[in-house]
């Protein structure tokens, strides 16, 4: 893609449209990826390692995907809460019409593909999944976390999955250090050189997080 990044807003190269099969939710699937996207070939190691890690989302409510590619992270939360609703929050407009395009092709009316701008300012979120753009370098990346992390409602988790070796634990400690009061921040498993890290958002009085059922 020469200088252009997944997090491109309007990407420039070929979109070169592909059918690959995933396991999301438990199910084999049929999905269409493109260049020009973020891991088009296959589910990346980071969010398989999520996905893993992390327990069923609640039944019902707003769950926010940041960042979320051709999809596979929102997706999942679709399939597995399909009373709720999904917010895939994305800049890159071909990635959101390919989480639309999965979305309508396996019957999910639960997502909303946006941009982040396009999220209502009065929508609050039972959890955050995300495999967030860490090459767009800290200081966009914390303004990101410092937007939509506070928008969690209490007694709520969010997850966040970071490879080692691209900062995960100086990230760890940022959180820790920016969300304070009514917060709490642990990593929460490792995994094929990734950290997953929980965000808890606490109620009054204080909660724990959700502990994860083998």
């Amino acid at each position: 893609m020469g200088s252009e990044h997944y997090f491109s807003a309007s990407p420039s190269s070929p979109e070169q449209l592909r059918r690959i099969r995933v396991t999301l939710a438990g199910r084999e699937l049929e999905v269409v990826t493109a260049g020009g996207v973020f891991s088009p070939d296959h589910v990346d190691a980071g969010t398989s390692v999520l996905l893993a890690n992390t327990p069923p989302p609640p039944a019902g409510g707003h769950f926010l995907d940041l960042g979320c590619g051709w999809g596979p992270i929102s997706l999942s939360l679709a399939l597995a809460s399909p009373h709720a609703t999904v917010w895939a929050v994305d800049v890159n407009e071909r990635a959101l019409d390919l989480v639309r395009r999965n979305a309508q092709s396996l019957g999910l009316t639960n997502i909303n593909a946006v941009r982040p701008e396009d999220v209502p300012g009065e929508v609050s979120f039972r959890t955050i999944r995300s495999n967030p753009p860490i090459r767009v370098g800290k200081s966009e990346l914390h303004g990101m976390l410092q937007q939509w992390i506070p928008r969690m409602v209490e007694r709520s988790d969010g997850w966040f999955v970071v490879q080692r070796n691209l900062g995960s634990d100086s990230l760890q400690r940022w959180l820790a250090a920016t969300f304070v009061d009514g917060y709490s921040v642990q990593r929460a498993a490792t995994g094929r050189g990734f950290r997953v890290i929980r965000v808890r958002r606490h109620g009054s009085p204080r909660s724990e997080p959700i502990d994860i059922v083998a």
